[in-house]
């Protein structure tokens, strides 16, 4: 019998678009042989079509295993993973807490500094109290703690420019991030499984315009990604290994891209951020890097499958009553 997989996608985050995008090329990878794909759309507003997975086990039959393709609030960020616990169902991709950690750029950045992992010096601001002493110097960026794709994220140049990248940012969420600004490049790696990961080899990003924003990484199509990233053995086994430290540092399962900046003048590698639900649209590099690591698109989505049904069946031992 085929396996019964439902493709959750949409949502209500600014990265709506895109997550549309990559569930149309993940159901379109799947083997019709293999799996039989229910759609359950969310639009902007959060409402299910054409139903809603119930927050109870057994009450959603049809449903084998469950792949979330929910970018950024509202669905990367551990709610939806914390309705699939609810339901007991099956799923693609990290657990509740790993989720939520991997979505707060700050407690992200506190965990892996914890694991011994270089990070970006960064202050912490809240929506209501953005005065800021910038000790940094210029340029800075300016993000949004929990969200993805680069959405609300700026460059500031002056301080001009830096009151307006913290209002721009408090529009997407009430926690801002204010990083000093590295001049070098910039590199992903992708990494897969549950209790043994895996890094694929890593790939460089080569932004058309002054960063890697949203516009150049889905609407512009003028960025280049160069796979494998042309770098030494070294250095590429070193992105590779902190990948995956990573990844483990805030308890990852399934799949994760962990993304990297190289500063020039240091030499130093900094992981930037973790992303739990990495895009997998036709221009997406976590199924690129894999490709070019030895694992075709359709065998990747075969394995990130297996991994969340390996994962159940693995819980199933697990008790919740004396």
């Amino acid at each position: 019998m085929k396996l019964r997989v439902a493709v959750v996608y949409g949502g209500r985050s600014g990265e709506h678009d895109v997550s549309i995008r990559s569930a149309e090329s993940i159901m379109a990878a799947m083997d019709p042989a293999k799996y039989e794909i229910a759609r359950l759309f969310v639009d902007k507003e959060g409402k299910w079509s054409p139903r809603a997975i119930l927050p109870e086990p057994g009450a959603n039959p049809g449903i084998d295993v469950v792949f979330p393709v929910l970018h950024g609030t509202f669905g990367e960020d551990g709610t939806v993973q914390g309705l699939l616990e609810l339901a007991d169902l099956p799923y693609v991709g990290a657990r509740v807490l790993a989720s939520a950690v991997s979505m707060d750029k700050d407690v992200t950045r506190r965990l892996l500094r914890e694991a011994g992992i270089p990070g970006v010096e960064y202050a912490v601001l809240w929506r209501g109290a953005l005065e800021f002493r910038n000790p940094f110097g210029f340029p800075v960026f300016v993000k949004p703690a929990n969200l993805g794709s680069s959405v609300g994220i700026s460059k500031a140049r002056n301080e001009a420019e830096l009151e307006a990248a913290l209002r721009h940012a408090a529009e997407f969420d009430r926690k801002v991030i204010v990083e000093r600004g590295i001049v070098g490049r910039e590199f992903e790696c992708s990494v897969l499984g549950n209790e043994n990961p895996c890094a694929s080899l890593p790939c460089e990003v080569l932004p058309s315009r002054e960063f890697y924003d949203y516009e150049d990484k889905y609407l512009l199509d003028k960025a280049q990604t160069i796979v494998p990233a042309p770098l030494d053995a070294v250095r590429t086994e070193e992105i590779r290994t902190l990948a995956v430290k990573s990844y483990q540092a805030v308890g990852c399962e399934g799949m994760a891209r962990v993304d990297f900046l190289f500063e020039d003048s240091t030499r130093r590698v900094f992981v930037n951020e973790i992303n739990t639900i990495p895009g997998f649209t036709s221009i997406s590099m976590y199924p690129k890097m894999w490709e070019a690591t030895g694992v075709p698109y359709p065998e990747l989505i075969d394995r990130l499958i297996r991994l969340a049904l390996d994962r159940h069946a693995a819980k199933r031992a697990t008790r919740y009553s004396r």
